[in-house]
């Protein structure tokens, strides 16, 4: 069978086009490791991955939640992420430790940690704290606790002029039958669990963190310095850092909306819709309009507060290289 110059012309041309299409460039993979189970806390990251914001920024990205077993910064060592949320604390304990974590944005702008403690204990301010029983999380969270804890000049070894630590679970269980006469909690989580339980608000006394001038800076997003070495990474960091960001200002605008898509996220199914939607509500008031730079006048802060620590402070120097503009200097 001849070919006419038209027919070869159009057959080229189908060849041509295969080949490209068979070499298309893949998306970017990016594996992002949450510092807590799936919920509103981290919806930001859901919402730009429903949304297609990742997509468009040719970027294929897993979300990893995380969970009481799972230190962020032991998987990135390990290779299991590429990037991890975690609290600054952690992170820069963790970069003194061995680990060069490096600060590539951080979304949230304010803290949301606070100490919830029951009226009928007698505390009324942190003066009050002396001798009594106190629940901390631990797993990298303990930092700021202890931290204050320095700065108020009390021990944390128990007897009547310090407190006692209750290693406290991820619940607060230890406040509701009076094993501890605080405890930890969050203003998005865990202080709503004690209302939800039964135990209202007028029964309460918070000290958030924020208020006591003891705050840090949670839930920023880190990589191994390594990294950053690569340009090609520094790109790929940026795209994800700016899809990111449209995820948590969506998730500002439509709170509702992106409850749900957590929920859809949530292979557990422990998550209930008034919680997270709750939630969302309360971490949009910490993201506060991010646009994911770092402010160094709250890194600072945050540096100053572990360094004030007496004789066990949770770092004891200044950090270097563990914050780095390169990647939002792109966005």
């Amino acid at each position: 069978m001849a070919f006419t110059g038209l027919t070869k012309l159009a057959l080229s041309s189908v060849f041509a086009f295969g080949l490209v299409a068979g070499t298309a460039k893949a998306a970017d993979d990016l594996t992002l490791q949450l510092k807590w189970v799936t919920q509103g806390q981290f919806a930001g990251y859901y919402v730009a991955k429903d949304k297609g914001f990742y997509e468009a920024e040719d970027l294929d990205v897993t979300i990893k939640p995380g969970g009481p077993d799972i230190a962020p910064p032991q998987v990135i060592v390990g290779g299991g992420a590429d990037v991890i949320v975690d609290w600054m604390p952690s992170a820069l304990a963790s970069r003194e430790k061995g680990v060069p974590l490096v600060n590539i944005a951080q979304p949230f702008k304010k803290s949301g940690m606070m100490l919830t403690c029951r009226k009928d204990t007698g505390i009324t301010s942190p003066a009050d704290f002396k001798g009594k029983t106190l629940g901390v999380w631990f797993f990298g969270n303990e930092y700021p606790f202890l931290s204050w804890m320095s700065q108020l000049g009390l021990s944390t070894d128990g007897g009547p002029d310090g407190v006692t630590v209750l290693k406290q679970g991820f619940n607060v269980d230890p406040l509701l039958q009076k094993q501890a006469d605080c405890v930890s909690t969050m203003t998005y989580n865990e202080y709503w669990q004690i209302i939800d339980a039964g135990l209202p608000a007028e029964e309460l006394i918070v000290f958030k963190y924020e208020d006591q001038g003891v705050a840090t800076l949670e839930d920023g997003l880190y990589v191994l310095e390594s990294s950053l070495e690569d340009e090609e990474n520094v790109d790929k960091y940026a795209r994800f850092v700016r899809a990111s960001m449209k995820g948590w200002a969506y998730a500002a605008e439509h709170p509702e909306e992106a409850a749900e898509i957590v929920l859809e996220n949530d292979a557990s199914g422990a998550q209930t819709e008034k919680h997270q939607v709750r939630m969302v509500g309360e971490i949009n008031k910490l993201v506060d309009g991010s646009d994911g730079i770092l402010d160094m006048d709250a890194y600072q802060r945050t540096v100053n507060s572990l360094l004030s620590g007496g004789s066990d402070p949770v770092i004891t120097k200044a950090p270097e290289g563990a914050t780095t503009t390169v990647v939002t200097d792109k966005l």
